[in-house]
């Protein structure tokens, strides 16, 4: 878990090839397919990631839904915080590279750029289920196995 540009996705990619791992981008479950940032019901995204923790044996996954992270508890044997820090998380969204399964094109997901950084920038500030003070607080809690990545902003 972790702030947008955190590297998150790179990171969960990588540890599932590697180790031969299922992958979930929360996105894919969390937004309506196709359409910018229409949360589908919670009920109906919480109960597909119950069903993707249960069936899918050794998995990795990755996103900023702190609550969404916190309901995979239960089933998590490592949780990573990845806390590069704002400046990190900045730039890192000032270099993404067009995203086919949430834009339709990139001038698509350039238009929402501004929004994005203003978003990400308050991160530390911030008080919803996608900030630094929800993060840490699931982090802290967590009496498993547990990495904190990155540096503090």
């Amino acid at each position: 878990m972790g702030n947008s540009g955190a590297g998150k996705s790179r990171r969960a990619r990588e540890m599932a090839q590697q180790r031969q791992l299922q992958h979930l981008d929360l996105d894919t479950i969390v937004f309506v397919p196709g359409l910018i940032a229409v949360a589908r019901p919670i009920a109906e995204a919480m109960a597909d990631l119950h069903a993707f923790a249960t069936a899918s044996g050794e998995w990795v996954i990755e996103g900023c839904y702190g609550d969404f992270i916190e309901a995979a508890l239960p089933y998590c044997t490592e949780l990573l915080f990845m806390n590069p820090g704002r400046d990190a998380c900045l730039a890192n969204n000032r270099k993404r590279a067009w995203e086919p399964h949430k834009y339709a094109s990139k001038e698509e997901q350039d238009s929402m750029l501004a929004f994005l950084l203003d978003w990400v920038g308050k991160y530390y500030e911030r008080d919803d289920t996608c900030s630094y003070r929800y993060h840490r607080r699931v982090f802290d809690g967590f009496s498993g196995a547990k990495r904190e990545l990155g540096q503090l902003a």
